[in-house]
């Protein structure tokens, strides 16, 4: 097993995965917003069970769409003010590459 490894720029290396530190407020903050979005796909769930109009249903997919790039968002705004900034300020531009391949990915 790979020992744990800490960085200066807020996370950790295991292995060949990279893991990050979050203040504790921060995660509050992100599992409220997956709780909640967690109870609109259970009540979709429930709304499929009970033979929902599909527009109702379609309206509460949009909700949780709305709610995921919303997250999305606050993640990306929070990963920018750490972990990418630390990493320019230390004059590592990979991080700019990985930046931009996850971008990509969020806007198919």
């Amino acid at each position: 097993m790979c020992p744990l490894q800490y960085t200066p720029w807020g996370y950790y290396i295991v292995g060949m995965k990279k893991t990050k530190h979050r203040d504790p407020e921060e995660v509050k903050q992100l599992m409220a917003r997956l709780n909640r979005i967690e109870g609109q796909v259970k009540g979709i769930k429930g709304m499929i069970e009970k033979d929902a109009y599909c527009t109702h249903v379609l309206t509460q997919v949009a909700a949780v769409n709305a709610a995921l790039n919303s997250f999305n968002k606050v993640l990306l705004s929070n990963h920018l003010r750490t972990c990418v900034a630390k990493h320019v300020r230390e004059g590592d531009d990979t991080v700019i590459d990985e930046l931009l391949k996850t971008l990509q990915k969020m806007m198919k």
